[in-house]
């Protein structure tokens, strides 16, 4: 690629980095029906051709901001080649393996939490969101059913449950939903989410004499 080229694919990406930036603004703010294509090109300080001419409607710019923020980065990474996610699934114990997950999956739920909220809402108002929503939810529990089928398999997790009620409950207690109600409804701090979703996994999916 020349220096030319270069320079004109990272202004490309740094302009849809502020349209992104500006519509998942507004789209909390103000709320996805209640934001147009012309408020986001306002606040990104782009033309609104311009997101018309990248994204080509408020829709599947939407799209394009939930994947983003769920990867946290413009990589093309599965979030089970992620390396928190393989961290947890190398650990060696089931404690280990928890904590690492708990710690990936709350950095996950501070980003993508009130997008998954813009998400949930906007499905009502156009039925095409319909689908990415409910994708989000069935690879959101592919992705906790593949942890817990590797946590039950390693010393320390309980010998009571199976794979998928133990999917079931990190697929519950690590949801954006709850998330929500309890660090931005009840004013917890991500920390005390963090300590309180690993303790209260702890409790039912590690052996009580395995170490604190």
């Amino acid at each position: 690629m020349s220096q030319v080229k270069g320079k004109q694919a990272a202004k490309a990406r740094e302009t849809q980095r502020r349209i992104r930036t500006a519509a998942g603004e507004l789209f909390v703010e103000t709320g996805y029906g209640n934001t147009s294509l012309q408020d986001i090109a306002d606040r990104a300080g782009v033309a609104v051709q311009t997101i018309y001419f990248t994204f080509r409607n408020k829709r599947n710019l939407l799209k394009a901001l939930v994947d983003i923020t769920v990867a946290g980065d413009e990589e093309s990474l599965a979030t089970m080649d992620r390396p928190w996610f393989t961290r947890a699934i190398d650990a060696k114990t089931a404690e280990d393996h928890l904590s690492a997950h708990v710690e990936g999956a709350t950095a996950i739920l501070d980003r993508v939490a009130l997008i998954t909220d813009v998400l949930h809402a906007a499905a009502s108002i156009e039925p095409e969101l319909d689908a990415l929503r409910r994708q989000g939810l069935d690879q959101r529990y592919t992705v906790q059913e593949a942890s817990a089928r590797s946590l039950l398999d390693k010393p320390g997790a309980v010998s009571t449950m199976t794979a998928d009620q133990a999917a079931d409950i990190l697929f519950a207690v690590l949801s954006p939903e709850l998330y929500l109600l309890l660090v931005r409804d009840r004013g917890w701090s991500v920390d005390r989410w963090q300590r309180w979703a690993y303790t209260t996994l702890r409790a039912q999916l590690v052996e009580d004499h395995a170490t604190p």
